[in-house]
């Protein structure tokens, strides 16, 4: 027979409690009769009670756990009884009181007889608010519903008065007063019905419930209130409509090419219980004609109070044409609300501006007469005129993501900015001068994708430059280099910029880490990949960037997996020999499972990458077209960013525009090869930018000439959709 591990003293085994007495206290005495230290806890179970039905506790403790005691010692527990674990029980009942451990896995029990006396003094009623969240909307009824319970023996007259609300809130009272039976439970509720004003604002408010009653001692019960949002939100602006210039005194007429902001007010009208912040948007109806407006509301992110009204200023300026009849901008103010808990009424008002030109038209005539005297002075302005910026071939042209602004290089040792704009609106400067001149001839140019602050420069010296398009010094960010006099054909950025890759004339490509560009600026490529041909260009393809397109002599295609190291040939449809090159790949955007070839035999051919990207099937031809510019070099071709445009320009002297099909074939009929702009020098460079409408090019000639092109979107041919 084992011998329990866990001795069990209780020095009285009968006792007299009275219930409310402060004198309800025994010790219990725990041995550790085994051979390890242990820690050791008790209990009491009554018999006959349901703890969860009476739902508190009717005795405590101390301490809740013993410390690890070592074998041999003791530890003294004092219980200490507050309550009858029966509702209402008064008597003779047997608690039994069981010691266990958890190291040990054992318990011992013993018997104690206590005589439990009804007291003077009682404990506290048992009060709860059965629901889980309270919630009331103005002008409606709730209902706060209040649980209590007697655990007395004696019938008790109980008071509950619900503090810190509003007393206007309770139509009946804030009081309640209602007997409750011994070991009973009474339900109950206080009224309320909440006013649509200031004085019920959304938000949660903390009140108490403060309990008395005849039999105990009092106490209270912390609750809260939900006050949901209800009302509406109004926005008007007036007038409807407004000039630029506003009307000013003739003594001001000296002045009369200002353009003065439009006026309007906007009145906020917060007819809710809820404090609101606002702001405003404009959008312009006909954004493709005018996007050059500004407008500031003030005060900016206004607070608005409940049940009130907020008036602001909204001012609207605009460039006013110099010539011409007057423009129409036509604008939606939207109204933002900080929370949208409430129905919004009008928020978004229509005005009209009427842009007044600085000229009226009556004069127009002898403007242009004046013009077109000017226009023979101003040739800077001309993108035709005789005398090319660049003093060399152009070698690369790109657009920045905003399509506005372009840089090119060329074999004049410089880079030039471009004021796009400036090739399709008269009186528009295009030519922003030389970014930077270096010592060697300029290959290749790319903008870094992250911003378009930052523009890549490959020379004929085998240095990469990296130039910042917003500064006012022409002298580099960094430079650094691998070789010297290894000609740098091709750059491209990773779309996070931080990775620049270099191809060059050498065969070699490298892997730049620009991460710490601004601090610690690369000195040698972070990865090395030797061809065994030439590389004219190279282009990211796939939608992880990890692989490189690479093209080059011998008409040499292949695909490099710079991830895994691993690299996969394309099989070029001409076979070619050592004085035949790729001149020129090209990748969309938002497509890069295409890619576009161009080379010096006066090819160009299309493939889908889908297939060899994700497997080791081979690449797909998907269309290759034969002597497309009279028979001559295509030295450049550039995608638009969905793939459905094609632009190629040749030594022939023309760009032209090859429409797609979503697949990347070519769409026959009047755009089957579309001439853009004819040249008498040859074309070097290409690129393509979409607008709302129009498709915008750039070619750069060897003559040094950069030229721009624009033609209409053709969304009717399916692949192109207007958004």
């Amino acid at each position: 027979m084992s011998v329990n591990q866990i001795g069990l003293e209780i020095p009285q085994k009968e006792l007299n409690f009275k219930i409310g007495s402060e004198k309800n206290s025994f010790p219990v005495v725990v041995i550790n009769d085994s051979n390890q230290f242990a820690s050791f806890q008790i209990e009491l179970i009554a018999a006959g009670a349901d703890t969860e039905a009476v739902g508190y506790e009717w005795y405590t403790i101390s301490p809740d756990v013993s410390v690890k005691i070592p074998p041999g010692d003791l530890v003294e527990f004092v219980v200490s009884i507050f309550e009858t674990p029966i509702s209402g029980f008064t008597g003779i009942m047997n608690i039994t009181v069981r010691a266990f451990s958890i190291e040990l896995r054992e318990e011992n029990r013993e018997v104690l007889r206590i005589n439990l006396q009804e007291g003077a003094g009682r404990s506290q009623l048992k009060v709860e608010v059965p629901s889980q969240k309270l919630q009331a909307i103005p002008l409606d009824d709730v209902e706060i519903p209040i649980l209590v319970g007697n655990p007395s023996q004696q019938t008790t007259n109980v008071t509950l008065t619900c503090l810190d609300l509003p007393a206007s809130w309770f139509p009946r009272g804030n009081t309640l007063q209602f007997s409750v039976k011994p070991g009973a439970q009474f339900k109950t509720s206080f009224l309320c019905t909440l006013p649509f004003d200031s004085d019920a604002i959304a938000k949660i408010y903390p009140f108490t419930i403060d309990i008395s009653h005849t039999n105990g001692l009092p106490s209270q019960l912390p609750c809260s209130l939900d006050v949901l949002p209800k009302g509406a939100l109004e926005v008007t602006c007036l007038p409807k409509l407004q000039t630029i210039p506003a009307k000013r005194s003739w003594k001001l007429w000296w002045k009369f090419w200002q353009s003065t902001p439009a006026i309007f007010t906007l009145t906020a009208a917060n007819e809710s219980n809820l404090p609101q912040k606002i702001d405003f948007d404009l959008e312009n109806v006909s954004s493709s004609d005018y996007e050059d407006f500004s407008f500031e509301v003030s005060p900016n992110n206004a607070e608005v109070e409940p049940f009130s009204k907020t008036d602001l200023n909204l001012q609207v300026s605009k460039s006013r044409p110099w010539i011409g009849k007057a423009q129409h901008l036509n604008l939606l103010v939207k109204a933002n609300w900080e929370d949208t808990r409430v129905n919004t009424i009008d928020e978004v008002q229509a005005i009209k501006i009427v842009v007044k030109p600085v000229i009226p038209i009556f004069l127009l005539v002898v403007i242009f007469a004046v013009i077109l005297f000017l226009l023979g002075w101003l040739s800077g302005l001309n993108p035709n005129n005789p005398f090319p910026p660049h003093k060399g071939a152009v070698t690369s042209i790109k657009y920045d993501g905003s399509g506005t602004h372009a840089v090119s290089s060329s074999n004049d040792r410089t880079i030039r900015e471009w004021n796009t704009l400036g090739f399709y609106r008269p009186f528009t400067s295009f030519d922003l001068g030389v970014l930077t001149e270096a010592k060697k001839a300029i290959r290749t140019v790319r903008y870094r994708p992250v911003n378009n602050d930052l523009v890549a420069a490959g020379l004929e010296n085998g240095e990469i430059q990296i130039l910042d398009t917003q500064s006012e010094s022409d002298r580099p960010l960094a430079t650094f280099s691998n070789q010297n006099d290894d000609r740098v054909f091709g750059l491209e950025y990773t779309l996070d910029a931080r990775t620049l890759f270099s191809g060059h004339g050498s065969g070699t490509v490298l892997r730049w880490d620009l991460q710490n560009l601004f601090t610690n600026p690369p000195t040698q490529p972070s990865q090395v990949k030797k061809f065994d041909f030439a590389i004219n260009a190279i282009a990211l393809v796939g939608q992880d960037d990890s692989t490189l397109a690479i093209a080059g002599r011998y008409n040499q295609l292949v695909l490099w997996n710079w991830v895994n190291n691993t690299v996969k040939t394309i099989p070029y449809p001409i076979a070619g020999g050592q004085d035949d090159y790729i001149q020129s790949i090209a990748v969309p955007d938002r497509k890069r499972n295409l890619l576009a070839a161009a080379d010096t035999q006066g090819n160009i051919s299309v493939w889908n990458l889908n297939t060899c990207l994700q497997n080791n099937s081979p690449c797909q031809l998907i269309e290759g077209w034969q002597k497309v510019h009279s028979g001559k070099p295509v030295r450049s071709v550039a995608f638009s960013s969905q793939g459905c445009y094609l632009i190629s320009g040749g030594d022939d002297g023309q760009t032209k525009l090859w429409a797609l099909t979503q697949n990347g074939k070519r769409i026959s009929g009047e755009n089957y090869g579309k001439v853009l702009q004819t040249s008498s020098f040859a074309v070097s460079a290409v690129d393509v930018y979409l607008t709302s409408k129009e498709i915008l090019t750039l070619s750069g000639t060897t003559e040094g000439r950069v030229i721009g092109q624009k033609t209409d979107r053709l969304f009717r041919l399916g692949c192109d959709r207007n958004n």
